[in-house]
């Protein structure tokens, strides 16, 4: 195997929401042309590659979540020819292109399911997941949607209910119909002919369901009792997370075996035991990578960091995981853990040292190199329907969705020349633009510099990760035999003795006086060993 095939391993990738990364025909959305003129900035960066969350036809129910047309460019986005030239231009920067596939449902407007639809014995019949409903009319099980309500549709033409794990203009494909999965298989191998590089997942843990269908259980964990939505108050164990998801993961990764270098990052979304269902995904000849959201909530403590990365590779010695701190999908990380913060900043540059020093690779949000946090937004700006039914408890996605910031002084911050864009820019977020960040203590030039530190080093990209056993609110670990990483995540100075002697590649507020380490709030090291 060449060596660039797996340039994935330790790599990181930058995440793009086209709605909101740059509009370049005054519409209020963003494109791919938009994208493509940007593309500067990514890779001005230092990361090694770009994922575009969904650009396919769509009625846009979820904002490109459900697709129409899995072999086409919507118009809002553009064309294939765009499409082609923004990759034609990434790869010119040497930035690889990930694009999110979205195959465990489709859009209710996608042809096959207005077929299926239609009746029981057409040849798309099976193609989504029907069922009869109970002798009283009620659906066949107790599933629930993520998005709100029962997981189950009636359908009056087939008088038959159809499954869908979101909203209900998103029914599930049936993986259980071979047919099904040679279709997507078929949409895959259209994108690999494109050029892309990899495939992002979307909930790769929900393809299959249970045949029998089985009512899922209450949830066990103590937060159930406390949720806002009841698909939480319930142990997915019957309609995701099924066995039969492993020969399909099997078939995805021979089909990018065909091509030189080319990856697959899986999201693995499950409240009880997602990190041994990532080692699952990653072992053997399945996925290359697993996309975790163990670090996408509130909690911000060494106990916390150490346990989630040492259980992985517990479980999992020969897998590979992908770490995040934020995506388009939850609060942005600076906002959710600015009570364990002195400085906003200070907690920016610490995020970003800590999550570019973790074993694995790295995936960054749009905007995350500008330290923002979610933009408020009232209840007539949203466009999130999980945001919409369960306002004001749970506010929804559009809060870190909103435009990327570029340049404070223009209009809309850079990102459009329309009077109005889809979601609003406002003032604390166009005050972080990257127009605004040309210090050297800027975040966006720690990012800079702490991306190089990665790149420049293997031992910051794929040496084994040993964790030091320091009192809170310290996290320490060695990188290969070379670098050792402490992070003081308080907003109060903290220290402790020097497990062995180190020389400060990159720092904030460190101080070493024989052998002891004093780290002020939120400050960091990461530093050479004596003799590493």
């Amino acid at each position: 195997m060449a060596q660039n095939d797996e340039w994935w391993r330790g790599s990181v990738t930058y995440q793009v929401y086209p709605r909101s990364f740059q509009d370049s025909d005054g519409d209020g959305i963003g494109d791919l042309k938009g994208i493509t003129d940007r593309l500067d900035h990514i890779a001005s960066l230092g990361v090694d590659a770009v994922w575009l969350s969904p650009v396919f036809p769509s009625p846009m129910k979820d904002m490109g979540y459900d697709v129409s047309d899995y072999t086409d460019i919507d118009p809002c986005f553009g064309t294939l020819d765009d499409f082609d030239r923004m990759v034609a231009r990434a790869h010119d920067l040497g930035l690889k292109v990930i694009i999110d596939q979205v195959l465990s449902h489709s859009s209710d407007e996608h042809p096959f399911f207005a077929q299926s639809r239609a009746s029981r014995d057409n040849p798309k019949a099976d193609w989504y997941v029907w069922a009869d409903p109970k002798p009283d009319g009620t659906p066949p099980n107790n599933w629930q949607a993520i998005f709100g309500g029962g997981g189950w549709e009636w359908e009056p033409r087939r008088r038959q209910y159809y499954f869908h794990n979101f909203l209900k203009e998103q029914p599930d494909w049936n993986f259980h119909n071979p047919q099904v999965q040679d279709y997507l298989l078929d949409t895959m191998r259209f994108w690999l002919e494109r050029g892309v590089d990899g495939f992002r997942l979307d909930t790769v843990n929900f393809y299959f369901h249970d045949k029998r269908l089985r009512d899922n259980p209450a949830n066990h964990l103590p937060w159930a009792e406390h949720a806002v939505k009841p698909y939480d108050m319930q142990y997915c164990l019957f309609s995701k997370n099924q066995p039969e998801n492993l020969g399909f993961l099997q078939r995805m990764r021979a089909l990018l075996d065909e091509y030189d270098g080319r990856t697959m990052v899986g999201e693995v979304g499950d409240s009880h035991h997602s990190i041994e269902l990532m080692g699952q995904y990653t072992s053997g000849h399945r996925l290359h990578m697993a996309y975790s959201f163990e670090m996408l909530g509130p909690n911000f403590s060494p106990a916390h960091f150490r346990s989630r990365i040492e259980d992985f590779y517990h479980r999992a010695p020969g897998g590979w995981p992908c770490w995040a701190f934020s995506n388009h999908d939850v609060p942005r990380h600076v906002g959710r853990w600015l009570d364990h913060a002195a400085d906003q900043d200070a907690l920016a540059r610490q995020a970003a040292a800590l999550l570019l020093s973790f074993e694995g690779s790295i995936c960054i949000y749009q905007g995350e190199e500008l330290g923002l946090v979610d933009t408020e937004l009232s209840f007539d700006e949203l466009t999130d329907p999980e945001g919409i039914t369960f306002w004001p408890e749970a506010k929804g996605r559009d809060g870190c969705r909103t435009p990327m910031v570029w340049d404070a002084a223009a209009p809309n911050a850079g990102f459009s020349t329309a009077n109005a864009t889809w979601l609003p820019v406002k003032a604390p977020q166009r005050d972080r633009a990257v127009s605004t960040q040309s210090g050297e203590d800027s975040v966006l030039a720690f990012y800079r510099r702490m991306l190089a530190l990665r790149r420049a080093e293997s031992d910051l990209r794929l040496g084994r990760m040993r964790f030091h056993d320091l009192p809170e609110p310290l996290l320490g670990y060695d990188r290969g035999d070379g670098f050792t990483c402490i992070f003081n995540l308080s907003p109060h100075p903290a220290g402790a003795d020097l497990p062995h002697a180190i020389a400060p590649v990159l720092d904030q507020g460190a101080t070493i006086e024989g052998g002891h380490l004093r780290l002020a709030a939120n400050g960091f090291v990461i530093a050479r060993r004596a003799g590493g």
